[in-house]
């Protein structure tokens, strides 16, 4: 009697954990978060600070794919050689693979992540860029709860436009997390604003 106890834990267990990574995706949820990209703090005499930030937010209005919007901003310093600025806000595409295209981890998702907007790479000396703003790569996220996800997204960033310089092109790993929220709990939780 046990063992039959047991087999139908684990057969409930790992039902939970199959269906776990796939209902933070489906249609009608919402994805609250932020990456962060280029956290420094120099240690040395004249060291610099500098960190990128971006919240985003989606609303997945297909299972698997995801469209919102995004902000990014950043800030470079160092003593004696001025602050450096980037910026941008636009619409942000997500497509999330099926476990049948890719499935390493249990927990985990791949996916793919666009943006396009307006940005701007103004560093403290030399060319700066302020224009359209395109980028895309993949990306992982691990849920640690059925709600949560850490991330991590390595990302081609270009900028087309104006300024001393007409174009801007970089490379970034961005580690974050996201909220994935049913739209239900969304809800809830505007009600909750509304009232106070």
């Amino acid at each position: 009697m046990k063992r039959q106890v047991y087999l139908c834990v684990i057969l409930i267990a790992l039902l939970a954990q199959s269906i776990q990574t796939k209902a933070q995706i489906q249609q009608g949820n919402i994805l609250v978060g932020a990456d962060i990209a280029d956290l420094n703090l120099g240690l040395d005499e004249g060291g610099n600070f500098s960190f990128t930030i971006n919240p985003k937010a989606a609303f997945f209005f297909k299972d698997n794919i995801a469209l919102g919007g995004y902000l990014t901003f950043g800030l470079s310093t160092a003593k004696d050689a001025g602050t450096s600025i980037n910026y941008g806000v636009g619409a942000l595409g997500r497509y999330y693979f099926s476990r049948d295209q890719v499935n390493i981890l249990r927990q985990a998702r791949f996916f793919g992540e666009g943006t396009v907007g307006i940005d701007g790479d103004n560093p403290a000396v030399g060319d700066n860029t302020n224009g359209l703003g395109i980028s895309f790569g993949p990306g992982i996220a691990y849920f640690i709860t059925p709600n949560i996800g850490l991330e991590g997204l390595f990302k081609y960033n270009g900028i087309i436009g104006f300024g001393s310089s007409t174009t801007s092109n970089n490379l970034t790993l961005n580690v974050g997390f996201q909220i994935y929220l049913p739209s239900s709990k969304a809800k809830e939780v505007k009600e909750e604003i509304k009232q106070e």
